[in-house]
């Protein structure tokens, strides 16, 4: 019998740790190759970690709740591979040194947003932890007061949501608030009587005063709607947000998209959208204007080599998220409609990888499947700008001929720009729109795929 020794996957560049939340097998059970053993969370998504091997589960070396750095051993299964031991892939010395001081390098950079790992006595928190702490603003010095049931005493994400659902001790001010209490089902009916709710503004530190009346329902974010809320204001808080906006002639590519639709579902298994068409113009546009593809670190700009187009996708819950096509400008037509099509289905189903999230350089978001003319995106930090895409809609236009101008019917549609101030001037700004607007409108209605 061999041991093979089951590791905490890399998920991006940016994750280093990740919390146990649930074992899915237990120790003798037999283990599929693929087959999902854990579940585990970070700042970013809950993930699962699939078997590499198959065999028979015979030791788990860590207990839920419990923070694991990427690459620790967390469990061992024992496979039936006689005299034929799995060797562990490892990298060598010296790139970890030199991984080592390369993110040593970037922290000296990146300014850190949220609560640090340990606190001043000492006491470590989870990716987790800190995170809800972070959305909820609880300070590292309230944080140190919850009581925790983990391993050391450590302070679980129950822990943390019992005491923010059981009411929290505020530091703030001596005023006692008056709270209703949330049960489950998390929709709760409030009494007769109006209560006024009052709830503390995170950056001007001010409090607000809510009435809920008789009828009203008090409805809990979920996990992933907090931290939306938190990531949305902290980029409001960063950059600079201007916008620019220019109208599109898209007729061309729309006879197209009808002319090949069905050709293209029978050749390629795919269904094609205008999406992976206008995703093959922006990354056309982001190597004519590489300096929207940056990100800014301080007083300085780091500009990313790859174009990495985040889209944003709509989830179940009504929630959004945002997987990101690697390498896009490397992909033709066909490899881009792949991807899409793979990274939506996927994110509707809740099965993206964390890795499949992280390192976005640009993101483009459709508010037109909604209906909407036009947006005004908030921009996904750390980048520094994003595209809105209207609805493609028939207008009467004025159509220019040699003979002279006339009206006609035109499928067009608007692209918003949000870009940050800071760095990406008007003229940068509404050259790239300008550059995407000429590769649509050039599209030849007669091209092959």
């Amino acid at each position: 019998m061999a041991r093979f020794e089951v590791k905490l996957p890399k998920m991006g560049e940016s994750v280093a740790e990740a919390t146990i939340t649930s074992w899915l097998k237990s120790v003798g059970d037999t283990i599929e190759l693929d087959e999902a053993i854990v579940e585990i969370a970070t700042d970013k998504v809950d993930s699962e970690v699939p078997s590499e091997v198959e065999g028979t589960l015979v030791e788990v070396l860590y207990e839920n709740d419990a923070v694991v750095k990427v690459g620790e051993t967390i469990a061992i299964i024992e496979t039936s591979n006689k005299g034929t031991e799995i060797e562990e892939k490892s990298i060598s010395k010296e790139v970890e040194k030199n991984a080592d001081e390369i993110e040593k390098n970037v922290q000296e950079i990146v300014q850190s947003t949220t609560i640090e790992k340990t606190s001043a006595s000492g006491k470590f928190f989870s990716p987790l932890v800190r995170n809800i702490a972070t959305t909820e603003g609880i300070s590292m010095e309230e944080l140190e007061t919850i009581t925790g049931t983990g391993t050391d005493n450590r302070v679980t994400k129950n822990d943390i949501l019992d005491y923010i659902n059981n009411g929290r001790k505020s530091s703030v001010s001596e005023k006692k608030e008056i709270t209703p209490k949330i049960e489950e089902p998390k929709v709760e009916k409030v009494a007769t009587k109006a209560v006024n709710i009052e709830t503390k503004a995170e950056t001007k530190n001010v409090v607000a005063t809510v009435s809920v009346n008789g009828d009203d329902e008090i409805i809990e974010m979920s996990r992933m709607g907090k931290l939306i809320a938190h990531h949305m204001i902290e980029s409001v808080q960063t950059s600079a947000h201007v916008q620019s906006f220019i109208e599109v002639d898209v007729t061309n590519i729309v006879k197209w998209r009808d002319r090949v639709k069905d050709q293209f579902l029978a050749r390629e298994g795919e269904k094609i959208t205008y999406t992976p068409i206008f995703m093959q113009a922006v990354a056309k546009a982001i190597k004519q204007f590489p300096m929207i593809n940056i990100s800014v670190a301080g007083d300085k700009i780091i500009k990313k080599k790859a174009i990495n187009l985040g889209m944003a996708a709509a989830l179940a819950d009504g929630n959004l998220i945002v997987p990101v096509i690697k390498n896009a400008d490397q992909l033709n037509l066909v490899g881009i409609t792949r991807a899409v099509n793979d990274l939506a289905e996927r994110a509707r189903k809740g099965q993206l990888k964390p890795d499949e999230i992280q390192g976005g350089t640009y993101t483009v978001t459709n508010v037109g499947s909604f209906g909407s003319v036009f947006g005004t995106p908030i921009i996904n930090q750390p980048q520094v700008a994003i595209l809105a895409l209207g609805a493609v809609r028939k207008v009467p236009a004025v159509i220019e001929t040699p003979e002279g101008d006339f009206i006609g019917i035109r499928h067009k549609m608007f692209i918003s720009h949000s870009y940050d101030h800071r760095v990406v001037n008007g003229a940068l700004g509404g050259m790239f729109i300008k550059a995407i607007k000429e590769t649509l409108e050039a599209w030849d209605v007669n091209a092959e795929f």
